[in-house]
């Protein structure tokens, strides 16, 4: 029995150095991991409590849905995302606080859905001097595409294009009795400049200019301002807060001026605010599709996604202009490799020249920062569309 035992190990000895080479041409290569943390840090700062509260919400479900399918997918080169986001209660200091948490502490790759002109303005030189990706922030202000920012990489049209839409709907209209109202606030300075701008073209003035303060509800002597003026249209460029108010102080003194507003008014709270059907007939600008258009893909995709997020399903432009910011990032973040960096990202934007999402095309030229042109005019009727 020993001897058989001694030669059979003998015989292993002599096959080992023919078997090992098989053995590791067999053997599957070993997948090189990506280097760094296990996951990318997506930085938030948006306006969760105060007025504003419920359009950021809905901006930041629409991040979730798409960061949430991305990570059932399995991540971006194996990582999981994971969005941080900060209530700034739509202050610019506090924005600018939280932004520094969000870089320094979080090591964010990069930041998205900055609310507010003024916020946006208050970080950019911190976004400058960090190199940071400032994606899609939710203002279309000249001072965030004019001059160029390398590493601001806006989703949304401009301001200036939302106005002139606007303003050349109500010439056709034969409204050429234009009234502005304006919050009194960088966004509110930018765009009463824009309606400016955009009157002219038409060879008209604004009637009448009134400013009020941000979110305020003191509206009644703006409302004065309009109806003396005999203006038969008003350019509201505020939140839902005052637009709402404005509107009312406008009825009761008997006005009849077609009132407008821009995409950042926030059309669910414009309408929760103006119930019983007075938001009827008031016209909006929006920067992105219609949301419950199914016939295109990427608001397709975005329902299925959102019914998937919350128990009760609810669409609107906020959540999808959120759902189409995180789609447009990820996509950047895909090209940028297994191990992305700040800087690695920002080339990404750049080298995603023409990126069609499904029906929403993103196109960013040389030293252009503005990716989209798409505006739409909505009216709202006495009732809310639904899935």
């Amino acid at each position: 029995m020993a001897s058989t035992l001694r030669a059979r190990r003998r015989l292993a000895l002599l096959l080992l150095p023919l078997l090992v080479p098989l053995l590791v041409r067999s053997a599957p290569a070993a997948r090189v991991p990506p280097s760094g943390p296990r996951e990318l840090v997506i930085g938030q700062s948006a306006p969760f409590s105060g007025p504003s509260a419920q359009t950021a919400k809905d901006y930041q479900q629409g991040l979730l849905a798409w960061f949430a399918e991305v990570n059932r997918r399995g991540g971006i080169h194996g990582r999981r995302l994971r969005l941080v986001s900060l209530d700034d209660g739509y202050d610019p200091q506090l924005t600018l606080g939280n932004t520094r948490r969000l870089v320094e502490q979080q090591q964010a790759i990069a930041l998205i859905g900055i609310f507010g002109t003024a916020n946006s303005k208050a970080i950019l030189p911190l976004v400058e001097k960090v190199g940071i990706p400032f994606v899609a922030p939710r203002t279309g202000a000249r001072a965030l595409l004019k001059p160029f920012r390398p590493m601001v990489f806006n989703m949304r049209a401009s301001y200036q294009a939302e106005i002139d839409q606007v303003i050349d709907h109500l010439v056709r209209d034969g409204r050429h009795q234009v009234a502005v109202v304006h919050i009194q606030d960088a966004y509110g300075e930018d765009g009463l400049r824009s309606s400016q701008a955009a009157l002219a073209r038409h060879n008209l003035r604004p009637v009448a200019i009134a400013g009020v303060k941000r979110n305020s509800t003191n509206t009644a002597a703006a409302a004065r301002q309009v109806v003396a003026a005999n203006a038969n249209a008003v350019l509201v460029i505020a939140t839902f807060t005052s637009s709402a108010s404005l509107s009312r102080d406008l009825s009761r003194l008997g006005s009849r001026a077609q009132l407008m507003n821009l995409s950042p008014v926030g059309i669910e709270g414009l309408q929760d605010a103006l119930p019983g059907g007075q938001a009827n007939g008031i016209g909006i600008s929006q920067v992105v599709p219609f949301p419950w258009n199914r016939r295109v893909p990427v608001v397709a995709q975005y329902q299925r996604l959102m019914q998937r997020q919350q128990k009760e399903a609810s669409y609107g432009y906020s959540s999808l202009e959120g759902f189409l910011a995180a789609r447009w990032l990820t996509a950047a973040l895909e090209k940028a490799g297994p191990n992305p960096s700040r800087a690695r990202v920002a080339a990404a934007f750049r080298n995603l020249p023409n990126l069609d999402l499904g029906g929403f095309r993103l196109r960013l030229k040389p030293g252009d920062n503005q990716a989209s042109d798409l505006v739409e005019l909505t009216f709202l009727g006495s009732q809310r569309w639904g899935p």
